[in-house]
């Protein structure tokens, strides 16, 4: 369509008013507050590296600045001081970001294709070491109190209990609340919310019940208030909601009470609570579907890994090396082999 002369064009869209619509857009969907703020960094992280590749302020760049050639240096410059997990989320968010802009006819195209993709990094579970780690922890924090300036071992156990036996997430944990908690005494299930607000139902076996129950009742008697299906299931010592920091805080802490933290892997603290879950699962024949459902994964691979490293699975594939007959076969008569 032609316009006429002395029409004023319109201004070049700032790259900074782009992702603030693209934010906009994507709330819209209920992500969690830390995913949000997730893309923002990554989308402010990548053109502020542009804007110095580019020798000019980041507010002053606009969408048609954002060339394929411009991005790969910038990404190349993010990379720099980054992990390979960093750079590929980051390169996610771009290729989202710039498929919005398109679909919105606010670009003419998509240049990621033209910024190298990081391949994802390979990922393995990592469980508490130590094939007795869970049943030493949970026993320490059964038969005595933590160091602690206000203990409270009936919640210690209750919340390494959940992790251990039912493998939710972090922030699983934390969303859970007492209505998250239903049926008869014996039957007991937990409504689970994770990623992308997808729920499951996770099964509470008597023992675990029992561990809750006994938790919720010294929570009664500290507080004396009268509790409502809405209030958190898990509670730091002043009565309010746990938060991510403070539940890390407690799971280090009670790692160090049991004399285990030296059987935690780097990076995992909480995690590797699920991680053991995960793995004991695999070692005990749980199928890949199985897995699947109770960690609310959404893609087989994930479930998989934990199959494919289980000490069961390592052995059975030695097992079935042939040089092992040799063997069974010499101890079979007595014998040795000959130098």
């Amino acid at each position: 369509m032609s316009v006429a002369p002395g029409t004023p064009q319109p201004s070049p869209l700032r790259a900074v008013d782009a992702v603030d619509e693209y934010l906009t857009v994507r709330r819209a969907a209920k992500p969690s507050p830390h995913t949000v703020a997730a893309y923002r960094r990554d989308l402010t992280a990548v053109l502020e590296c542009a804007a110095r590749v580019n020798r000019t302020p980041a507010h002053t760049l606009t969408l048609a600045d954002l060339t394929g050639g411009l991005l790969r240096h910038a990404f190349a410059a993010f990379a720099a001081d980054r992990a390979a997990s960093s750079v590929l989320r980051a390169w996610s968010t771009w290729n989202g970001f710039f498929s919005f802009l398109v679909a919105e006819n606010l670009a003419d195209g998509n240049p990621m294709p033209a910024v190298p993709r990081p391949r994802p990094p390979q990922r393995h579970p990592k469980p508490l070491q130590g094939e007795d780690t869970p049943e030493r922890l949970l026993t320490a924090l059964a038969r005595g109190c933590r160091r602690a300036r206000d203990p409270w071992p009936e919640r210690d156990l209750a919340v390494l209990s959940l992790a251990l036996l039912t493998g939710m997430r972090s922030a699983e944990m934390l969303a859970l609340r007492l209505d998250s908690l239903s049926g008869r005494p014996g039957e007991r299930r937990l409504r689970v919310v994770g990623k992308g607000g997808r729920t499951r139902s996770l099964p509470v076996e008597p023992p675990l019940e029992a561990i809750i129950d006994a938790y919720l009742a010294t929570r009664q008697a500290r507080f004396a208030t009268r509790l409502t299906g809405q209030d958190p299931l898990l509670v730091d010592n002043r009565g309010q909601a746990l938060r991510r920091g403070g539940l890390q805080y407690l799971v280090r802490q009670c790692y160090r009470h049991a004399g285990v933290y030296d059987r935690v892997s780097r990076g995992t603290l909480v995690h590797a609570l699920r991680h053991t879950f995960a793995t004991r699962l695999a070692e005990d024949g749980a199928s890949v579907t199985e897995i699947m459902h109770l960690l609310g994964h959404t893609s087989v691979a994930s479930s998989q890994a934990y199959i494919d490293v289980t000490a069961r699975s390592q052995r059975e594939a030695a097992r079935a090396n042939r040089t092992y007959a040799v063997l069974r076969r010499l101890t079979a008569e007595g014998g040795t082999p000959k130098p």
